[in-house]
């Protein structure tokens, strides 16, 4: 395409007033600027684009032609400013979050339903996979924020940002007849771990890391061990006397409270972890992204923004 877009508009608004002066007048520019750009763009084409009348001007066929190619793109591009303009108005727009199954649960859901509230028309993704995936799609821009557990060592972690959320402490726990069955074969509190079916995350969940590098700094040999994907899994392992699942406080206290689970005594506690939001330092966030880093340093009253991850 030889001309520019602001041929094409002279040209559309000549046609559409069918009088070159009142198309100038229009447009705020001189009536021979006018006249220059359509000369320009009819000997770019190599055809007449409109014919002289006694009233004014008259497109030709091939002024016709071209005519209802430009009223097309201009229809477009105004509906492009009118979604703009109501992006702009409503608070719209487009935020992808990255967040393990567990967290989006007991974490993020909770937190969105308050933000979703102050920002109806705004579009989220939410992306639910493993930390180390999290991170990842955040530095290929295929994600703008995610909501992550600090423990291992995730790889790049250190080229985000991290907005601390809450603490989390990392426990033990069974139900009360498979620790019943335990102490009825003589296993001792101290023992628990290494003679129970040990029921943990996957391998590549950082909240396995973390528990693995407990395991092996305490120097508790694991007998046997059953994976699963998703802690509520391990939850209702734990519920039906099924092992001892590592799982996290905060997200069992009713079962705690009630006795359906045991938390299982430590020799030395395993250490809290935080959890925050990461995203990318430094970059031009979007607008609804800007509006989620905003709302949630409101509603945390600015505790620990923007520190190093993790």
């Amino acid at each position: 395409m030889e001309q520019t877009l602001s041929s094409y508009s002279i040209f559309y608004t000549v046609a559409d007033c069918q009088n070159i002066s009142k198309a100038a007048a229009k447009l705020y520019i001189s009536q021979p600027a006018v006249s220059k750009s359509i000369q320009k763009l009819e000997t770019s084409l190599g055809c007449r684009l409109f014919i002289r009348t006694s009233r004014g001007v008259q497109l030709t066929e091939e002024g016709m032609v071209l005519y209802q190619h430009v009223k097309s793109a201009m229809d477009l591009l105004r509906q492009g400013e009118t979604k703009i303009r109501q992006a702009v108005e409503l608070g719209m727009g487009h935020l992808r979050i990255g967040v393990s199954s567990t967290l989006c649960k007991y974490v993020l859901l909770p937190y969105l339903k308050d933000f979703v509230k102050e920002n109806p028309y705004l579009n989220i993704s939410i992306t639910c996979q493993s930390t180390s995936e999290t991170l990842s799609l955040i530095q290929e821009d295929q994600l703008e924020v995610g909501l992550v557990g600090t423990g291992g060592s995730p790889q790049g972690s250190h080229a985000f940002c991290f907005d601390f959320v809450s603490e989390i402490q990392d426990v033990f726990v069974a139900g009360g007849q498979y620790l019943h069955h335990l102490k009825e074969r003589g296993i001792q509190d101290h023992e628990i771990l290494q003679n129970s079916s040990l029921m943990l995350l996957d391998k590549n969940n950082i909240t396995r890391q973390y528990i693995d590098e407990y395991l092996q700094k305490n120097e508790v040999c694991v007998r046997e061990c059953i994976d699963a994907s998703a802690m509520d899994l391990l939850i209702e392992f734990a519920k039906i006397n099924l092992g001892v699942a590592g799982v996290i406080r905060q997200f069992i206290e009713p079962e705690l409270e009630d006795g359906t689970l045991v938390e299982i005594p430590l020799p030395a506690p395993i250490p809290k972890r935080s959890v925050g939001f990461v995203y990318k330092p430094q970059q031009k966030a979007s607008q609804a992204m800007e509006k989620f880093i905003r709302f949630f340093h409101k509603s945390s009253g600015d505790r620990h923004p923007n520190m190093p991850f993790p």
